[in-house]
């Protein structure tokens, strides 16, 4: 599950009459490495470290390094008022059923602690399997055990109209294998919090 992540801020401003934008990547929440490619009519400008930036004048663009200090001033008013980034978690099932291992069943504490903390949030529970059994069998064990981790949460207090579940069998596992080899690793749920 490779995802690039794109961390952008945008700002215009009018001076003496003509436009002006700048673009900043700003750092992703994950660390992982993120990019955007800008392009004018001269070329395009590729920003791939945090805080490399383009100041766009008449059409031209020109590369410059930004900093968080620049960022902050002149869009943490902006940056304040945006919603939390996504947080994601992995939980992991004994072999067969939807009991969660001792790991995964101390995690939920900070899973309801997240929700709880986001005003207005929104949970995706997506269950998975290995590649042991059918996949019949393993579309039904996958959408138990989001349906179990789901129904945990609500027994907590999460209210079950901001979770939804899902099953995936064992369409996407985290570590490919052949059929029938038991991957502790496929055997999870995903949960999103956003």
């Amino acid at each position: 599950m490779n995802k690039v992540t794109l961390s952008l801020v945008i700002g215009t401003l009018l001076l003496a009459g003509c436009a002006s934008e700048r673009i900043v990547l700003l750092p992703s929440a994950d660390g992982r490495q993120s990019a955007v490619v800008v392009r004018d009519a001269a070329g395009e400008t590729v920003l791939d470290q945090p805080y490399a930036g383009v100041t766009r004048r008449l059409g031209t663009n020109t590369a410059y390094r930004s900093s968080a200090d620049e960022v902050n001033e002149r869009f943490g008013t902006t940056l304040a008022a945006l919603p939390p980034r996504p947080t994601s978690y992995v939980l992991y099932f004994e072999v067969g059923g939807n009991v969660l291992t001792p790991e995964s069943q101390a995690a939920l504490a900070t899973i309801r602690k997240e929700i709880a903390e986001r005003p207005a949030s929104e949970v995706r529970v997506i269950g998975h399997t290995d590649r042991v059994g059918s996949v019949e069998t393993n579309d039904r064990l996958s959408l138990q055990r989001a349906e179990s981790v789901r129904d945990l949460l609500v027994e907590s207090g999460v209210p079950a109209n901001k979770l939804e579940a899902v099953g995936r069998g064992e369409r996407d596992p985290l570590v490919p294998t052949a059929d029938e080899v038991d991957e502790p690793k496929n055997r999870r749920v995903e949960i999103s919090v956003r």
